[in-house]
């Protein structure tokens, strides 16, 4: 079990998810002036929500304990939803033994003799992160470098604006919310027998949530596309320009692995079970313990057939 007293001296918060029954946050994001302020409680029902819709066991067996660092810092806007997604992780892992949680916003998680304690980072709605101290830059790219992982939720591609390193270990940079909270969206699975699809069981699906459109370094030439959006549905239109609207997807970064997903505005997602899963999913990938292939999308040599979302009743 982790030491939550030293955990406490050193600056982090522990995880909230035990505290139950306050006033929540807000649902829709507010400006920060610097740094995230100090999250409610996630209230009670919610809670038993998540707990719900949590998967009841691994979909790999870890090769080893697993220690995950849930990062959770913004230097720009605030997503209501952070605490309910630090919460879920802090469940799914309680559930699954999959792995234990850490919660930060401190940016000394990334002293090196810190951050190496970890097996993975979760960048959750993390945003305008600047990570001005070089230290700091170093330590997370030697972190994937040598074979660790980072996951990445929803505005965690709001971030490294001034870091083109970091942008492309992520994957993309947030380009603006064509897909706005209070509508509903048509997915598509662009590989229903991928590994990390599993969740989805062959199938496209409609979801509510604010979903982001990204602009460069973001590529199909290093990046294994998972979920995107699906075009042959008016309702997403337009998008870019090229219709290449992706949601999820995974990347080798030197020795180790990213996974990210859009999903992660909107505080249902983190008591929607297929969403857990798939978080899930791409959690045990980057950590190492989900084999999957994630030779970039444009190498394949065939494009694998594509699950639309059914039409809208």
């Amino acid at each position: 079990m982790i030491d939550r007293d030293q955990v406490s001296r050193r600056g982090f918060l522990a995880t909230g998810a035990a505290v139950a029954g306050a006033a929540a946050l807000p649902s829709v994001f507010t400006r920060c002036a610097w740094a995230t302020p100090e999250l409610q409680p996630v209230p009670k029902n919610e809670l038993q929500n998540i707990a719900e819709a949590a998967p009841d066991q691994p979909t790999a067996k870890p090769k080893k304990s697993r220690r995950l660092l849930v990062f959770y810092r913004c230097e720009g806007f605030v997503h209501g939803a952070i605490n309910r997604g630090n919460a879920a992780l802090e469940l799914i892992g309680e559930k699954t033994d999959a792995w234990e949680v850490v919660v930060s916003k401190d940016m000394s998680a990334f002293d090196p003799s810190f951050l190496n304690e970890f097996d993975g980072v979760v960048f959750n709605n993390t945003s305008r992160l600047s990570f001005e101290n070089p230290q700091h830059r170093k330590s997370l790219l030697d972190f994937v470098r040598g074979g660790k992982g980072v996951i990445g939720i929803h505005a965690a591609t709001d971030n490294f604006y001034n870091w083109p390193e970091a942008a492309e270990m992520m994957g993309g940079l947030f380009d603006g919310h064509p897909w706005t909270a209070g509508g509903t969206w048509a997915v598509q699975v662009e590989e229903p027998d991928h590994p990390l699809n599993r969740a989805f069981a062959g199938q496209g699906f409609w979801v509510n949530d604010e979903l982001y459109q990204f602009k460069d370094p973001y590529s199909r030439d290093n990046l294994r596309i998972l979920l995107g959006l699906d075009m042959t549905k008016k309702e997403n239109l337009p998008g870019r320009a090229d219709g290449d609207n992706a949601l999820a997807w995974i990347r080798d970064f030197g020795e180790g692995r990213v996974f990210y997903s859009s999903f992660g505005h909107n505080n249902h997602i983190f008591w929607t079970p297929a969403l857990l899963h798939h978080f899930m999913d791409g959690i045990q990938f980057a950590l190492g313990d989900l084999a999957a292939d994630a030779t970039p999308s444009a190498a394949l040599a065939s494009r694998p057939a594509i699950a639309p979302a059914a039409p809208r009743s």
